[in-house]
């Protein structure tokens, strides 16, 4: 057994079957705090504890799975697509919305970590969390960050967003598909985007969208929002 866990094909078998329990206890209990991807990552990072596998052993195998997080991205087109005609209507407030989500995520991040202290080194990889996994790590590395710490804080704040950011955009009042869809998109990447697909087919376009676009203004932005806050 210990021999088996430390082969690739152990690393994807445990995330197919843990992120499949994972997706029928979410939809048997529909809680937030029941998402998938949250509840995948705590089993499997005790499974891997109980067993004693490496980390390593075990990113073995999560590399083939990993191969796929392109093709799925790329899949929001779909969605998209098929919602051209409404997100054509409101092109300017969700490239401002974009645009100033992608300013307040960086500043917020990084204040905060300097408040609390936080190495330098730290406070840049805490920077580009609201960005996709690939273009987070990729910044990451060209601004002097640690990449896995920001690999970390993406998935955190994607799951976070997933679980409570469609509830919270109603508590504040949020009652508009785009609006909703451009916040949860803007600030929680790929994982609050498969969240908001099941919410709403409009908001879930336009969080796709929100994805391409942030990465994109958060390329350019780093840099300059850096520079201002030190």
């Amino acid at each position: 057994m210990a021999e088996l866990a430390r082969t690739p094909l152990f690393g994807v078998a445990l995330t197919i079957v843990v992120y499949v329990l994972a997706e029928a206890l979410y939809a048997r209990l529909r809680a937030p705090l029941a998402h998938p991807v949250p509840v995948s990552i705590v089993t499997i990072i005790v499974t891997l504890l109980l067993l004693a596998v490496p980390y390593d052993a075990y990113a073995a195998g999560g590399k083939l799975l990993l191969f796929l997080l392109g093709p799925s991205v790329v899949a929001l087109a779909v969605p998209l697509y098929v919602q051209r005609a409404r997100l054509a209507e409101r092109a300017l407030p969700i490239t401002a919305g974009i645009l100033a989500g992608a300013v307040t995520s960086i500043v917020t991040a990084t204040l905060t970590a300097k408040g609390l202290g936080a190495s330098h080194e730290v406070v840049l990889s805490l920077a580009p969390k609201s960005v996709t996994t690939p273009i987070a790590i990729g910044l990451s590395e060209r601004i002097g960050g640690i990449p896995p710490l920001t690999a970390c804080a993406v998935v955190l704040t994607g799951c976070i967003g997933a679980a409570l950011g469609p509830e919270l955009c109603r508590w504040m009042g949020l009652r508009d598909p785009v609006a909703t869809g451009l916040a949860v998109g803007t600030a929680c990447h790929g994982i609050g985007t498969a969240r908001m697909l099941e919410v709403d087919a409009l908001g879930g376009a336009v969080a796709g969208l929100a994805i391409g676009l942030n990465g994109l203004a958060t390329s350019v932005i780093l840099p300059l929002v850096l520079r201002w806050v030190g």
